[in-house]
């Protein structure tokens, strides 16, 4: 079992910046991926930025060049920096943990959500 904490969620105005960490304990893989996915109402959970433990990241397009995703491995910790933010970045953050056994997926966990609400 892995368990996620999120935390850094709140309400901003377009064009603040707001800073999201989430911190994994538990049974964490050496091998793992952790990232953040939002969900706005009404809409489907999508992928916002990943980063795994070598520290390669993938971002959705809108995220490029607004938001960075960082880990902190000896703290089993990631961070997303979300810069420029918009209205439509609102929504539920949720911290998502993949681990991997010899590159094979192993398992997976959300944490609870965090709200990030920018008003315009």
């Amino acid at each position: 079992q892995v368990q996620l904490v999120e935390s850094g969620g709140g309400l901003v105005q377009a064009g603040g910046s707001l800073r999201l960490s989430c911190g994994a304990s538990g049974n964490i893989l050496s091998m793992n991926t952790m990232g953040w996915y939002r969900q706005a109402p009404g809409k489907q959970r999508e992928l916002v930025a990943t980063i795994n433990s070598g520290g390669t990241t993938n971002y959705a397009d809108s995220a490029k060049g607004r938001f960075t995703i960082s880990r902190d491995n000896a703290k089993n910790t990631v961070y997303l920096q979300m810069n420029s933010l918009k209205p439509e970045d609102t929504g539920v953050y949720y911290c998502n943990y993949k681990g991997y056994i010899s590159g094979n997926f192993h398992s997976a966990y959300w944490g609870q959500g965090t709200q990030v609400t920018v008003s315009s």
